[in-house]
């Protein structure tokens, strides 16, 4: 059954994602997927943060920067489930990200976000994810 709300969870996340991109930002719902704590690592570091009118400000500014740099759509191509126990996984979430450029072709980048995720009273959120060097990505495919 987790695996069934969670797969939805992520056609919702994706779904919000492409709308935000598209200038119809959903703030509140963007901010529903998430926990009111969670934790962030990458390459450049590891972060925490709350759930509160910071994070919609910084996604806010983070969707502008998406549609600024070209990104055109994301699009999940898997969701692959590690569970650990009746509340929580990690959901191996396969993503492309398609960029349109004025006067170029588009250009298609694929990457993986490990996502955890908790289930309580049997509504998902994220509480953390792993990703890797966006920006590196970005720039070995002349991006930015």
């Amino acid at each position: 059954m987790m695996e069934t709300r969670v797969r939805k969870f992520f056609e919702r996340y994706e779904s919000l994602f492409n709308q935000s991109l598209g200038g119809a930002m959903d703030m509140d719902g963007v901010a529903a997927l998430y926990a009111s704590e969670f934790i962030a690592a990458s390459p450049a570091g590891v972060m925490t943060g709350r759930n509160d009118d910071r994070l919609k400000q910084a996604m806010v500014q983070g969707y502008a920067r998406y549609r600024a740099i070209g990104t055109k759509e994301m699009r999940i191509r898997d969701v692959r489930l590690s569970p650990m126990d009746a509340q929580h996984c990690v959901a191996h979430v396969a993503w492309t990200a398609i960029y349109a450029r004025q006067g170029q072709p588009e250009v298609a980048i694929d990457f993986d976000v490990h996502y955890f995720v908790q289930a309580l009273d049997g509504e998902p959120k994220v509480f953390g994810w792993v990703s890797g060097d966006e920006q590196a990505l970005l720039r070995a495919h002349g991006i930015v």
